[in-house]
């Protein structure tokens, strides 16, 4: 199984930088660079960047000038992502032929997961950036990064710990919970572009409530600035999106500040209670930054990247609450009943 660790580790690091790139052609507002899907303008390798396949390309889409930098970095996340794919459908092929030792049916789901991924990529450009579908897309990239982080832990020697409380059960799947849901809002607010709509900090617009419209910020089936009826979405309903999520940063704050104090305790489970608060604090701090600085790029990418590696952290410690692992490819050893000792 060496060559399936080796895959596996490559395609997790894979998975995160994917996510990376993805946060990087939506935020510099690059993801209709290409038209057309899977290739760009058309060609499959590449971008029109000569003359002749400038025109060709004018030619096919009128309606959509080429700018060659946007489109090399939707294609580059593209290529990025198709590679992950690769990778994720050895890991697939590689375990349906271990089927014997070890049932395959995560890797599969992964396989799935991944091809439903496609679906959406396609379905961003073909739809013109829908949010609903932007953020699904999101969704999906983090659903697979959290499946290959799973698959990791599967295959890592863990010390054996004690069993966790309940109640710190509970509270690892409720931090667990609300960075899920914290990434879906954040992915909301990407997708609908209301990141700069509060430009101060720790209020908005100078107002710890400001002016919201609450009923068209979350309508999902509407397409990207109006509202269902086909309306310009207003300012007041971006400010609805900005600051649910600001807002349910302080929950995230006290529920997963919870579950890594709870887990600094002297069972074996501090190293995780430290990622956890490490990763919690750097997220905050980005959050904050980007608020005061006004979104700069590369802070906003490392915004989306900070969220990934928070999911990660709080994912592992909660498999370590909850599973107790033994060395990978050997098996527990077997208790024969007293009358067989006898018999013997």
């Amino acid at each position: 199984m060496r060559n399936y660790r080796l895959l596996l580790v490559s395609a997790l690091i894979l998975a995160l930088v994917v996510v990376s790139l993805g946060a990087y052609v939506r935020l510099s507002d690059a993801g209709l660079g290409c038209p057309d899907w899977p290739g760009c303008y058309g060609k499959l390798i590449g971008v029109p960047e000569q003359a002749h396949e400038v025109h060709a390309a004018q030619s096919a889409f009128p309606d959509k000038p080429v700018e060659a930098p946007k489109a090399w970095k939707e294609m580059i996340h593209r290529y990025a992502a198709g590679v992950l794919g690769l990778c994720i459908a050895a890991l697939a092929t590689i375990a349906w032929r271990q089927r014997t030792r070890r049932a395959p049916w995560l890797e599969i789901g992964l396989l799935a997961v991944v091809a439903g991924q496609g679906l959406l990529g396609m379905l961003t450009v073909t739809k013109l950036l829908k949010p609903v579908i932007v953020t699904s897309h999101l969704l999906g990239g983090m659903t697979t990064l959290g499946l290959l982080v799973v698959l990791f832990l599967r295959e890592i020697r863990a010390p054996r710990l004690p069993s966790a409380d309940p109640g710190l059960r509970m509270l690892a799947l409720t931090a667990l919970a609300t960075v899920l849901i914290q990434i879906a809002l954040g992915g909301w607010v990407s997708s609908n572009y209301a990141a700069a709509i509060c430009a101060d900090f720790p209020t908005c617009q100078g107002s710890w409530w400001p002016a919201m419209d609450t009923h068209h910020a979350f309508t999902l089936d509407r397409e990207l600035g109006s509202t269902a009826s086909g309306t310009l979405l207003s300012s007041a309903a971006l400010t609805a999106i900005h600051w649910t999520h600001r807002l349910f940063a302080g929950v995230v704050l006290i529920v997963v500040g919870s579950f890594g104090f709870g887990l600094l305790g002297p069972d074996g489970r501090r190293g995780y209670g430290i990622a956890i608060l490490a990763t919690l604090i750097l997220q905050i701090g980005l959050g904050i930054a980007n608020v005061l600085l006004q979104w700069p790029l590369l802070l906003a990418v490392a915004h989306n990247t900070g969220a990934a590696l928070l999911l990660c952290a709080t994912l592992v410690a909660t498999a370590r609450v909850f599973i107790v692992q033994t060395m990978p490819g050997t098996l527990r050893r077997a208790e024969f009943p007293r009358r067989f000792h006898v018999v013997r």
